[in-house]
This record gives C-alpha cells, structure tokens and sequence, in this order.
C-alpha cells in the first residue's frame, strides 16, 4: 500500500497539518502544468486502474465482507460493492474526463472600458478541495481525476466501510502520477478513519483547505455546513419526485417510474415519492403499482392512494420527508399541476424532480416552477448524475445556490480571475 502514513510519532493533528501543506504545494504544481499534462495524467490513472483490478477487487472482496457482518443495509451493500463491469465503468469514467474540454485558462468574458482598460474574466482552480464522503469508493477515483483535471489538489476522506477500496484506487491513481512525473500529492487519501479527521478539515487545515465537498446523508452534511471553516458545495439527501401529470403517456409512466424507483434504490437519484394526478390515478395508478410490487417495491399511501390500492401501509409526514435508498415508494394522489408543485414545495430537497407527461404547456410550467438543481420531463430521475450529463463523472450532486448546482464536474470545479490591461492609464 502505497497511501502516504504518518510516522509513529505524529499526532494526528500534525498529520493532517502535514498533508493540507503538501496538498498547497502540488497545487502550485499543477498551475504549472499544461493542459496536456494533465490528459496524460489522467490517462495513466485509468491505465493503473485497470492494472490494478486484481488488487481493488480483493480489497473491496474485504470490505464487503467487514459490511455484512456490520449489518449494512442492501442498498448500502450495493454501493459499497465493486465487480469486472463496474470498475471497468470507474476506468472508463476516468477516460472520459480526461476527454473533457479543459475548464481552466477559458476566457468566460471580455470587454474594454471607456479609459482604455482591458478586462478579461478567465477561469481557474479552486485550489485544495477537501472531500468527505461516505461508503461509495468511485468517489474516491471521481473526486480525485475530477480536481486535477480542474487543476486543483484533492485531500479525499473516505468513510470506514469503504476503506481498504479506497486505499487500493488511490494506490493506483498515486503510482500513476509519480510514473508520469506528475505532483503525486495531488491526490491524497486521508488514511484513518478516526472522525476527528473530519474536525481537522472542517477547521481547514490552517488555511490549506479553500472548499469543501461533502458527499453522503444527512447527519454528514449538516455537521460539515455547521462547523465548517472554509465554503461548502453542498449536497443535500436526495428526495427526489416523480409527478405523473392528467396528460402522461400510460406505458411511459409504468416504465419511467419503475425505473426512477428500482434501477439503483440506493442512488441519489431514486425516486422516493410518487405523485400521481387525480384525473388518472384510479386507471393508471394500479399498473404501476403492479410494476412496481411486482419488482419488489414496497408501496406507502396518502388516504386516497390506499383506496385506490387497497391494503397498502398508510403514508406519514415522516414519509414524505424521508430518503428510502431502498426499495420503498411513498404515493400521493395530488390535484393537478397546482397540487403536486404545493406537496413538492413542502417537501423536496432541491434535488431531482421530475414530470411525466404529454402536455407541453404542462412540462414548461413545472420545468419554470419546480425549484430543483435538476428537473426532468418525462425520463427518470436516475438521470441525475455527472456522466449522464457528459461530465464523466462528479463530486455530487449541490442543491445549494451559491457557485456550483447540480451535478458538480470538473467544470464547476473553477472559479475566475480577472486580468486587467492597460496602456499605462492613472485613476483620476
């Protein structure tokens, strides 16, 4: 294992002082270096990666073990779990953000003032971007080729079930960048899971740290928001709707809401509650209810759902304020566009929401009024992801306001600074 640890003697406070320090340092490295370099950087990491594959499997063989005898639940396993198909996915998603228009040295805007000066907007890294996530080790590979295709340095704290996973990709994307020449603490994996790890970034590393992204549920998010020192792109649970309209096409909402639920339940992205026009719902709510049963799909109903539906569990306020990240569907029969945008008023998270239907009139109203970092008209709601997108890949999905929303790639990755020509021009 070639993840860098700490001699005996440091405290951890020290260690991770020590890696904020050489994160600073590769990420001067990287202003040098061209965008070429960091193709050929990125390149080599999917090269190692796959190399790699015997070592990254056994090693999430170990965690997945570790994880079924904590108890974890399905859906947790799933994320946590690795095969042939998927990290060859993680070495393709590599590939395609090495593919990727370069983000820095883009000159966003341009114009010349009436004394003469010219100003020029052009974009640039972040710096040291911190990353907290939990059991999902293709963070560990997504948030690391994301920042340096971006030009920035990545510190990476993993969460404990996915820790020897992520010790064996960072491994590799570290052997990568020192094969290439390359700064190799550009990518640092913080090696304990000791949580006071956390703190330490939180306080940001005495000033090494310029962002930090958290990746994962609730209870994360909100400490990191809460005792953050530096800005946060944050990522809220994933609450995320599916409104089938008066005007939904039958058979496109039967298979568009199987697979918002069921194609992944443990993903952001899954749909976690249903609303379903009254105008339709005593006709079309029964076949997706079987479709969705049928999958194994346990259905949870408002008053008039259940009447509809027969013996089903009855619907809480805590339902619908609840992300699954398993195969449970809350169900609520709304009154139209106007009802199902009150219920989702109340109740999203800001994160996907989409619609389901033929009237165009319809999607443009929901499309201008639904107040979410991604909204989708007629496709599922597992869309909302970065190589969906054609990111390649992403940190997460924000549901903030500020700098970045929706899926976060390289691109958002950037900030700007303003460069400022003159021909010897004085302020009067």
């Amino acid at each position: 294992m070639t993840v860098q640890t700490p001699p005996p003697s440091a405290t951890l406070a020290e260690t991770m002082l020590d890696m904020g320090r050489r994160a600073r340092a590769a990420s001067r490295e990287l202003g040098l270096l061209t965008a070429q370099d960091r193709t050929r950087a990125l390149k080599a990491i999917a090269a190692a990666i796959r190399a790699a594959r015997p070592e990254i499997l056994r090693a999430n063989e170990e965690d997945m073990a570790a994880a079924r005898a904590k108890g974890l639940a399905p859906s947790m396993l799933d994320r946590l779990a690795l095969d042939e198909t998927r990290l060859e996915g993680i070495a393709a998603g590599v590939e395609t953000v090495a593919a990727l228009p370069d983000p820095l040295g883009r000159e966003l805007a341009r114009w010349t003032r009436p004394n003469g000066l010219d100003i020029a907007r052009i974009s640039v890294p972040l710096g040291v971007i911190g990353i907290i996530y939990e059991s999902r080790p293709n963070v560990t590979v997504d948030a690391g080729v994301l920042c340096l295709r971006s030009g920035n340095a990545a510190i990476l704290r993993g969460g404990s079930e996915s820790a020897k996973t992520s010790h064996a990709l960072a491994d590799a994307m570290r052997g990568a960048l020192k094969s290439e020449e390359m700064p190799v603490d550009a990518i640092q994996l913080v090696a304990t899971t000791d949580r006071e790890a956390v703190g330490h970034m939180l306080g940001g590393l005495n000033g090494a740290l310029d962002v930090i992204v958290p990746r994962g549920g609730r209870s994360l998010v909100e400490r990191v928001q809460a005792e953050a020192r530096v800005p946060v792109i944050g990522h809220l649970e994933g609450l995320c709707h599916t409104y089938v309209h008066a005007a939904a096409d039958p058979q496109k909402a039967v298979d568009i809401v199987l697979n918002a639920k069921m194609r992944r339940t443990g993903v952001c992205g899954s749909t976690e509650t249903l609303l379903i026009d009254v105008a339709v719902a005593a006709t079309l709510l029964p076949q997706i209810a079987k479709a969705l049963t049928e999958a194994g799909c346990e259905l949870r109903g408002d008053g008039r759902t259940r009447a509809i539906l027969g013996d089903i569990t009855p619907a809480t306020e805590e339902d619908w304020a609840t992300e699954y990240l398993d195969a449970i569907l809350s169900i609520a029969v709304v009154d139209g566009l106007p009802g199902a945008l009150a219920h989702l008023a109340r109740w999203s998270s800001g994160h996907t929401d989409a619609i389901i239907t033929e009237d165009a009139a319809a999607a443009e109203a929901f499309i201008a009024n639904v107040d979410s970092a991604i909204v989708v008209h007629n496709a599922s709601t597992q869309f909302a992801d970065g190589g969906e997108f054609g990111f390649g890949a992403e940190i997460g999905i924000a549901t903030g306001r500020i700098h970045a929303r929706g899926p976060v790639g390289a691109e958002q990755l950037t900030t700007y600074k303003y460069a400022v020509r003159g021909t010897g021009q004085v302020r009067p």
